[in-house]
């Protein structure tokens, strides 16, 4: 049993250790500059809709319907076609950085109308373009809608957004797509995802340690240059080393509070300085009865001025509950303030409030997002 205790232990220093000297990769952290997706947008038909279409007030998609029918020869006007099965859409892709003819991408669709759902649609043949006004890809293919709407005479139900839609692999690559890595053979730059002067400084001095390097130097928080002695005769290959390279990341102290869900996220590393909160809360509750007064006693004829009368009487009534008090010591994490808030019986938002004000009163160490 001794032995199976020592085991344990040491099992769970080690895995104490790996926690604090964790590590991450070059290419966790950063990216060759010029490797980077493009955006693709393009104006399409949505077909098959089960009478959830635009309607007739939409000119635009009468108009791309009487077009599309004029490319197969038939020959018909504006005022021929009044048809609910058709809506107008924009259909948008990313190009990947390295994309060549024939590679497959998804494509999300949007309806630019007034359709009412695009379940059971059918994009048409829909060409793709670049902010250099250049054609990219092309997208075709039935759509994949995570919703629905269905109306009756006076009820209607709806679920999600089904005026969106995606086509998974809906989109085939006609040119290879214009970025490439920003080298020239004897250098390149790698670009932080997020900008910080340590990572950059960490960044470089990883990239020293490889002997096929001459340089490397942080420029800025957000860059890092790379010179080599000589043109390496498969950059590529290098560029699978350099970004294989682990280094111990700096993390920022971040605290990210979205109000909307009441949502509270902090990371490990966020500390408290000693502070005290006490917070309470005051409840007002207004009551308003409504009681009819008539005559009583005497016997009134129709006419003669008198009814009866419904008078209000409001109650108000103020409570204010006994404010908790709450004491962090110096160095507590965010995530033992709120176990100390929650003890208190304070809600989410009250949670949130709390930490606006320690933000304020300059007792949280990191930065407060608040989404």
């Amino acid at each position: 049993m001794n032995r199976l205790l020592c085991m344990a232990l040491l099992v769970a220093i080690g895995l104490g250790a790996n926690a604090m000297a964790a590590t991450v990769k070059v290419k966790d952290i950063a990216r060759v500059a010029g490797v980077r997706e493009n955006q693709l947008t393009g104006y399409g038909l949505v077909f098959g809709l089960s009478g959830s279409g635009d309607s007739s007030r939409n000119r635009a998609t009468v108009q791309s319907v009487a077009n599309t029918l004029r490319n197969f020869g038939v020959n018909v006007s504006d005022q021929d076609v009044a048809s609910r099965n058709v809506a107008a859409v924009i259909v948008t892709a990313k190009l990947p950085a390295f994309a060549e003819p024939g590679q497959l991408i998804d494509v999300q669709v949007a309806s630019s109308g007034d359709a009412r759902s695009l379940t059971g649609g059918t994009l048409m043949l829909t060409p793709l373009r670049a902010a250099d006004g250049r054609l990219y890809a092309m997208a075709q293919g039935a759509l994949s809608v995570g919703g629905y709407q269905f109306e009756g005479m006076t009820a209607s139900l709806q679920r999600n957004h089904p005026t969106v839609g995606w086509i998974p692999s809906g989109g085939s690559i006609e040119q290879a797509s214009p970025l490439q890595m920003d080298s020239d053979g004897r250098s390149l730059a790698i670009v932080l995802n997020e900008p910080d002067f340590t990572n950059a400084t960490r960044i470089a001095e990883a990239i020293r340690s490889m002997g096929e390097i001459r340089s490397a130097r942080a420029d800025h928080a957000g860059k890092v240059s790379v010179q080599f002695d000589v043109p390496p005769d498969d950059l590529v290959a290098l560029i699978a080393r350099l970004e294989n390279l682990t280094l111990e990341q700096q993390r920022k102290a971040r605290v990210v509070v979205n109000e909307r869900t009441g949502t509270v996220v902090a990371g490990g590393d966020v500390r408290l300085g000693r502070v005290s909160v006490s917070h309470g809360g005051l409840k007002v509750e207004i009551r308003t009865e409504f009681k009819v007064s008539q005559p009583d006693g005497v016997y009134y004829r129709p006419g003669s001025g008198i009814a009866s009368v419904v008078t209000p009487s409001t109650r108000i009534d103020a409570e204010e509950g006994v404010a908790p008090l709450v004491q962090v010591p110096e160095g507590a994490s965010v995530a033992d303030l709120i176990s100390a808030l929650r003890t208190a019986r304070l809600s989410t938002r009250d949670v949130i409030a709390v930490l606006q004000s320690i933000k304020t009163a300059g007792a949280l160490d990191g930065e407060l997002v608040i989404q």
